[in-house]
């Protein structure tokens, strides 16, 4: 961790590793993804310990606390010592992983897997006899 003020918000990005280059990082902020307390971020703006901060990488969104600064990325543990991420978004997370967990997609059609062939087999020989 550093003991600086402030970190620039892209840098920071790339060393809490939400992000593995901090091209990408700014490609988010500058696509409207990242808000600090509110309000949406720029490349250049710097983070503070006690800033909110909200992500959407893909289909989550993170709302976190900075609870520490970096400029330098570092091994995973000591990044996740960064921050620490609310217990709305960290239910939203669990409650999106359990929607995904049962809402298996369901075949419509199509050409029969190996097990639906399988099936199929099975109960042809049984109406024969």
């Amino acid at each position: 961790m550093n003991d600086d003020a402030e970190t620039r918000i892209d840098k920071w990005l790339w060393a809490a590793r939400f992000f593995k280059t901090r091209g990408l990082a700014k490609t988010a902020i500058d696509g409207g993804h990242v808000h600090i307390n509110g309000t949406r971020a720029k490349p250049a703006r710097c983070v503070h310990p006690g800033d909110t901060l909200d992500l959407t990488i893909g289909e989550r969104k993170i709302t976190l606390v900075v609870a520490g600064l970096s400029n330098t990325r570092g091994p995973a543990p000591v990044a996740q010592q960064l921050y620490a991420e609310t217990p709305e978004s960290l239910a939203r997370a669990e409650a999106a992983r359990a929607e995904r967990r049962l809402g298996q997609p369901v075949r419509t059609g199509g050409r029969p897997t190996k097990r639906d062939r399988r099936a199929i087999h099975r109960f042809n020989e049984g109406a024969d006899r």
